[in-house]
Formats: C-alpha cells, structure tokens, sequence
C-alpha cells in the first residue's frame, strides 16, 4: 500500500482527489496522513468527502476515514465500472471537483457513465462549469473518450445548489498529444453573469474587461440567472484560438469592488496574449493527469504553479511517470511528461 503525506506540495484537497483518481485507475490502494494540512480548516471537508465517497462508489472501494474532518485515510478500490451515478456535495462545496476526482477513471471504464452531479457550479480556487465544459473537455476529446456536460442551474458560493449532468462514452486508452502553438485567434469574448444581485454589477465588469482588453461592445454579455439558490456574481472571459480554448474567470465577493474583480481577469488574459503560449496556469495542471495515462505529451504554458507541481510529484507516485518542466522563454515553459506507453486498465 502506498503511504502518503497530505502535506506535501500545496497541501490541499489537489493531493488527495489525484491520489484518489490515480488510485482508481491502478487500482493501488494508498493511505494518506495529514489530510488538507496546509490549510486553515484540516481534514476532510464536504467536497472532498463527497470526492472521497464518489470514488468509492465507482469502484466498490473499502475505505476509512470518510467523515468530515478525517485528517488520515485509506482507500482500497476495486476495478472502476461506468453506470448511472448521483452525486451531491450537500454545501456550495465544487462539485467540478468531485468530477475532476473520478473522470479519469470513467474515460478508460468498460462502461458509458451518466452522471447527475450538485453543489457548488462555480466557485472561487475551483474550476467552474464554464472552464471544464469549454478549455478541459475539448482536450479530453482530443484523446478519445466522448465526454459532454450541461448545465441545469447555477449554484455559487456560499448557498450552492448547482446542478449538471455528464455523458461519458470511454476509450480502451487515452491518445497523447502535443500541445505546442496556440494557432490564429479565433473568437473571443467575455460574459458577466449575476444571480440575485445588480445588474449593474455585470455593467461595471464589462467595462473594465472592454476597456483594458480593447474588446467592442459586440463580446462583452450580460447573464441574469433568475433560478438560482443565493446570490452570486462571475465575470468570464474566453479567448478561442485554433488549436485550444482558454477561460479567465474572477468572482464577485463581498466587499470587493467589481472593478477590481473585472481588472484582475483582465490582467490574467493580457499575460497570457503576451506570453504567447497556447495553456494557461489552471489548464496545465487540469490535462497533467490524462497525458500522463495517455503515455505522455508535452504543451507550452506560463510559469508552472505550485498546484501543477503537486500535481506532478503525485502522478510520478503512482505512475513513474517523470514530469519535465523547463522555462523556454520570458514566461514560457515546456511541459514534458515521458512515454510510459498508453495505459490500458
């Protein structure tokens, strides 16, 4: 069994949902200690919980630990199986991140999966609806497997209740590509949406994103979302090129001015025209795991986080795969995973 230290790298829910996803598909069990150590609440919160009993699920593991809170647990999975699977956080705690625990599995199972999945759609240090739905799964395409989702309702932070559902159509293994140019620019846009809230809000962020990034009037759009269980506020923008799509997402919080939420998209998106590299920092740690069961691959990105760090010591844990990582230029750095050969489950 492996043994693993919770507290390495970024020290948050990052080491245990890729260790849980990991374990999935090599069916190796492992024990984590020090679980979300780094962080100001320890332990298992009710995402990762609900992660943690979403991947049990799939896979009839035995597993201990699975209350919230849980700084240790142990995970023994059997072999993943697709199906039709409901999964609820049960708080605004991400449910993208529940799928981002069990969608690698899924993609190489013997079986299509349809997932119902709630909780929180779009939440701060997450990957919202919109990113996984427009810059990851278009990726995951690329290498095989058929995976599209569709949004029912919203859920942000702090009242949740989002929901979306996922068709997966597996591959018997995962195609690895090269992800070097970011090609011509195709379209690009930004959307503000508001629930419960100003619509004035919205106004001001398109403002800003038109202003700094030099957009018309015509790509700037305004989303009220009349269903949804709270008040919430995110500003997108999406930069479609040839050979991949790129969101910059920022949410409104309580106490900061929308300008400022609009400004920090903004600068996002100018350093990542101005670097010239195809991925950006939250999609180069998103594809790591899928190239890495795909036998390796390499793309051009901005300087690598410390989340895309983490992300790679814990894949060469249970995979040997060595993760290559060399700055190219001004704010541009080649990742490199090596060739293991497609896995095959």
């Amino acid at each position: 069994m492996l043994v693993l230290d919770g507290s390495q790298g970024e020290g948050g829910g990052q080491v245990l949902r890729t260790s849980l996803a990991l374990s999935l598909v090599t069916e190796a069990p492992f024990r984590m200690k020090n679980v979300r150590a780094r962080r100001e609440k320890p332990g298992l919160m009710r995402q990762h919980l609900t992660a943690l009993r979403a991947a049990a699920a799939i896979s009839d593991a035995e597993v201990t630990g699975a209350v919230v809170g849980a700084r240790e647990v142990t995970f023994r999975p059997k072999r993943p199986r697709g199906g039709d699977y409901f999964f609820s956080v049960g708080t605004a705690g991400s449910a993208t991140l529940v799928l981002q625990t069990i969608l690698p599995a899924l993609l190489l199972a013997r079986e299509p999966s349809r997932l119902v999945l709630e909780g929180g759609t779009h939440n701060p240090h997450s990957p919202p609806f919109d990113f996984v739905e427009r810059a990851f799964l278009p990726l995951v395409r690329r290498m095989g497997p058929l995976v599209d989702m569709v949004l029912e309702r919203p859920g942000f932070f702090p009242a949740g209740g989002g929901r979306f559902r996922v068709n997966v159509a597996p591959s018997q293994a995962l195609a690895p590509f090269d992800l070097l140019e970011r090609g011509a620019i195709r379209s690009h846009h930004a959307k503000a949406v508001v629930a419960a809230l100003p619509e004035t809000i919205a106004d001001r962020e398109l403002r800003v994103i038109g202003e700094r990034l030099h957009w018309d009037r015509s790509a700037l759009v305004t989303e009220t979302i009349q269903d949804a269980q709270g008040p919430g506020n995110v500003v997108m923008a999406e930069i479609e090129s040839q050979h991949v799509t790129e969101v910059f997402t920022g949410f409104g919080e309580r106490g900061v001015p929308a300008e400022r939420v609009a400004g920090n998209v903004a600068s996002e998106v100018i350093e990542y025209l101005d670097a010239g590299v195809p991925v950006g920092a939250h999609l180069a740690d998103q594809i790591l795991v899928p190239l890495a069961l795909a036998g390796g691959g390499a793309y051009r990105t901005l300087r690598p986080t410390l989340h895309t760090r983490t992300q790679a010591e814990v894949i060469r844990i249970f995979l040997g795969c060595e993760t290559g990582m060399r700055e190219a230029g001004e704010n541009d750095w080649l990742i490199e995973l090596s060739s293991k050969g497609h896995f095959q489950p």
